[in-house]
């Protein structure tokens, strides 16, 4: 199954969220019922009227959410509504992942305005956010996702539309996105672009629980058979398009998984074998995922060598300035490519040979219902020098203690 989370043109908000997972199938009672068990572990805060109901959305048929609340409060500690929803997730009596991920989403907006404002976690308030709107974003999302059984599906997202102009809201005005929407997005793997008009078309809250439901990013859909689609209706209206997020469920119509990297190119030609040979290895130490280099003849007629380098983003300006450094290049070429991969999980295993502890990593591959293992080269390695053994045999003996010992590897 594959679940693609589409805010290219409406941008996205917890709200938007929430009613896209009622519209998509997810209990509509049981939200709600979990929800009104939620309000009184928020004081002063009382929902007088909660419902989703279906509505046009400049012609789109979506899921609004109806909500009134009586709220006699302007600003919340961070760790209050925290508690809050952590306290409703137990009373609910959500699962484990469920809890997981809605700890997750409230802590990293707690983090974005600790980051932004130089506060300790501890000693962040909300203003905007400190309403029970937030908890019921979150809380709400987390039994609409347990009652879907999502939590364990391939989540893609498509680009996210954050609108342009300025905000203004407690701390005064700034230009769109605010300065929370760019510290939730920082170093994730999610591509943003303005959209079609000068407004917010992102929220702080839509941004914390986007991160921690998709997996991955990609710029068009990928190969599949759609099964169903949930409209989430947005409470702004716009002349220019339907503020709308959708989001589609299919099953996927390959045994792959998504992925998306960063490729680095640039051609050196006059650089020393033994560098590059050191070259390789300084990136790979940085985090790539793999390196090549190719040979070929420059427009000048001169040999060349093509240095390719496969990373994410987070080590993406690390090995930037290392490939400036040590060869002394003027120019990067750096573009973004999605990748379809075999499923496959890393585990570690104790095992002792001639009186000698080793920790062996070994990655389990799955394909149209078969399974196999490959043992980690570098650990293959050590064994085999310190066991004076070949690397065939040593290997052979590593996968006949896993198999022997009976280990999961499925």
């Amino acid at each position: 199954m594959v679940i693609v989370i589409d805010p290219q043109i409406a941008g996205i908000s917890g709200d938007m969220i929430l009613c896209s997972l009622v519209d998509l199938g997810a209990n509509k009672t049981k939200i709600i019922n979990g929800l009104k068990q939620s309000e009184k572990f928020l004081s002063n805060s009382t929902i007088k009227q909660i419902d989703f109901k279906k509505i046009d959305k400049h012609g789109i048929e979506s899921t609004s959410l109806f909500l009134e609340i009586d709220e006699h409060v302007h600003e919340r500690k961070g760790t209050e509504i925290k508690k809050a929803i952590m306290d409703s997730a137990n009373e609910i009596g959500l699962s484990n992942k469920a809890k997981f991920f809605a700890e997750s989403c409230i802590d990293t907006l707690i983090s974005s305005e600790s980051k932004i404002h130089g506060l300790p976690f501890e000693s962040v308030h909300f203003h905007e956010a400190s309403s029970i709107d937030t908890l019921i974003d979150i809380v709400g999302t987390a039994i609409a996702m347990d009652d879907l059984a999502l939590f364990d599906e391939d989540i893609i997202c498509m680009p996210i539309a954050v609108g342009g102009g300025t905000v203004t809201f407690s701390h005064g005005t700034m230009s769109n996105p605010a300065s929370a929407i760019i510290q939730i997005l920082k170093n994730s793997k999610f591509s943003i672009h303005g959209g079609q008009v000068k407004d917010e078309l992102t929220t702080p809250t839509g941004a914390s629980i986007l991160v921690h439901l998709a997996k991955t990013s990609m710029d068009f859909y990928p190969s599949m058979e759609i099964i169903s689609v949930g409209y989430g209706a947005g409470k702004k209206e716009f002349d220019e398009f339907s503020n709308v997020l959708k989001i589609v469920k299919g099953i996927q119509k390959n045994n792959f998984q998504l992925d998306s990297v960063k490729i680095l190119e640039t051609n050196v030609d006059d650089v020393s074998g033994e560098i590059m040979g050191n070259l390789i290895e300084k990136i790979m130490n940085k985090g790539a995922r793999d390196v090549s280099i190719y040979n070929g003849i420059t427009k000048k007629g001169r040999p060349t060598n093509l240095i390719s380098v496969i990373c994410d983003d987070s080590s993406l300006h690390e090995i930037m300035e290392l490939l400036v450094i040590e060869t002394g290049t003027l120019g990067i070429r750096v573009s973004t490519s999605d990748r379809f991969i075999v499923p496959r999980k890393i585990h570690n295993i104790k095992l002792i040979f001639d009186n000698n502890e080793f920790l062996v990593k070994y990655k389990v591959s799955s394909f149209k219902g078969k399974n196999d293992f490959k043992i980690e080269f570098d650990d293959l390695k050590l064994i085999s020098n310190t066991l004076n053994k070949s690397i065939k045999e040593t290997e052979s003996l590593i996968r006949k203690e896993i198999m022997k010992l009976n280990v999961n590897y499925d």
